[in-house]
């Protein structure tokens, strides 16, 4: 018979072997959090310890002094670390230039054939006239950027173009160097190239172009060959000259986006990556002073804020979704360029090439070294040191101040026995009073009755809380740790 119950399924009771295990281990962290309870904290030297120091008083000075020095250097190095975190959580970014190179040459056109021989009616298609366009980027150092800007002045933001033959060789790109990180197919995701319908009207079935950037293998941590290139060929058959719109669809990480008017009068921003947007935002109540007093999650909406969340009252926690209608694609580079096949173009010497600048975003190069001080693996090690040797040193300081008891009451009983045991005495009494229960604290008597005088078997100093208490202060030690 099927046993029907509700709620959940009872526990399987644990053996005793199991119980026994589970009682250690709670033993084991119970006294484990006893030694960390007694571990001494204090690394402060007390105060007058100067003065009773054996030979040169200025040993106390220099501790202080290196406490001193070892708290701002903490300070410091704490502020300095969670800056270089934050800098390198925040991925900081920087512009340089990316140039562009684009050119075709030309095969098997009618007029590349001087003269007629066997072949020169032979139709098939490998005589068939054809082109090949050859796009080629390569990223500017510093440098070459800041001496193109002053010899070369453009009127547009990411190109310049140069047709003329006398700057042709200024313009050639130069090899990559060797190990350099950045190239021409890290910084895009997909090119595409679109033709203009040929003067001649005749429509042509080859002439799609597209590339897309594989995905990296989880195995491997290199991009593929088919992803790490800094030139891109393709040949297509043709007798005429076209226009093209070379298509560049950037790759950024983080993605960036194009905001919509709404958001961008709202943040001041037309393009920004989804964090910045949101952050954006945020800054925007704060600014206005939106937020409710009350409900601090919430957040009153002005008319720009209503074009862009739609309601009268919003919520902080869901910024995001407010955020993502807004985000759109950015559109791609267009690059245009005219595919020269007529003999003039090719005949007047080296045909220079169409060139372009193009604004991309590069890693800050401090991120690279500053990544090694993050990810240092000797820095949890170099802590555990550190909290040793400050445990050590505790310790030290917790025997310096039982030594300086046991000289303030030794010393004191030196100048004056009398007086000093007799007001000793009045406070061990006392207390011992009021932990019996039979007086209050501040009203104890003094010992100046014969019973504190006697001795003998009949005397208060025979008791055991007499005895306790000199053992306790006269012969107690440090415990080592």
């Amino acid at each position: 018979m099927m046993h029907q119950g509700h709620g959940p399924h009872a526990s399987v009771p644990m053996t005793q072997a199991q119980i026994h295990q589970e009682n250690q281990r709670r033993e084991m962290a119970s006294h484990l959090a006893k030694i960390r309870s007694r571990k001494p904290t204090d690394k402060s030297l007390p105060d007058g310890v100067e003065e009773i120091l054996v030979g040169d008083g200025d040993v106390a000075q220099a501790y202080k002094s290196l406490r001193d020095f070892e708290r701002r250097l903490d300070a410091t190095m704490t502020r300095k670390r969670l800056d270089i975190v934050d800098s390198v959580n925040r991925n900081p970014k920087r512009f340089k230039t990316l140039r562009i190179w684009i050119k075709n040459t030309v095969e098997d056109q009618f007029w590349q054939s001087n003269t007629l021989g066997v072949n020169s009616f032979d139709f098939s298609e490998n005589l068939e006239s054809s082109y090949r366009v050859k796009i080629e980027g390569r990223l500017l150092d510093d440098d070459d950027s800041s001496k193109e800007d002053d010899e070369t002045k453009t009127t547009e933001d990411d190109k310049m173009e140069t047709d003329s033959p006398n700057k042709a060789k200024a313009n050639k790109p130069v090899s990559a160097k060797p190990g350099e990180r950045y190239r021409f197919s890290h910084f895009f995701k997909a090119l595409t190239v679109d033709f203009d319908r040929p003067k001649s009207g005749r429509p042509s079935s080859d002439t799609s172009v597209e590339w897309k950037k594989p995905d990296r293998t989880p195995a491997g941590s290199n991009l593929p060959a088919a992803a790490d290139f800094d030139e891109f060929t393709f040949r297509r058959n043709g007798d005429e000259n076209v226009n093209i719109t070379i298509n560049l669809f950037r790759h950024e990480d983080p993605e960036r986006f194009e905001l919509s008017p709404e958001l961008a009068d709202v943040i001041d921003m037309k393009e920004a990556t989804r964090q910045e947007a949101v952050m954006g935002l945020w800054e925007y109540i704060k600014l206005m002073n939106l937020q409710e007093d009350e409900e601090k999650r919430n957040f009153r909406c002005d008319d720009l804020l209503k074009k862009v969340i739609g309601r009268d009252v919003g919520h902080i926690p869901i910024l995001n979704d407010y955020v993502a209608p807004h985000l759109r694609p950015l559109p791609p580079i267009k690059l245009p360029y005219t595919i020269r096949v007529d003999e003039e173009f090719h005949k007047s010497g080296d045909p220079a090439p169409t060139v372009y600048d193009i604004r991309v975003a590069v890693d800050d190069p401090l991120k690279a070294k500053l990544l090694p001080f993050v990810r240092d693996t000797q820095y949890a090690s170099m802590l555990k040191e550190i909290s040793n040797l400050d445990e050590q040193l505790a310790t030290l300081i917790q025997a310096t101040a039982q030594s300086k008891a046991k000289h303030a009451f030794l010393s004191s009983m030196a100048d004056d026995p009398v007086h000093f045991v007799r007001d000793w005495l009045s406070s061990q009494k006392r207390d011992l009073d009021i932990i019996m229960g039979e007086s209050t604290r501040g009203t104890g008597t003094e010992p100046t009755g014969d019973e504190w005088r006697r001795g003998g078997n009949g005397s208060p100093w025979v008791t055991s809380n007499a005895r306790e208490s000199v053992a306790v202060l006269l012969s107690k030690q440090p415990v080592p740790r």
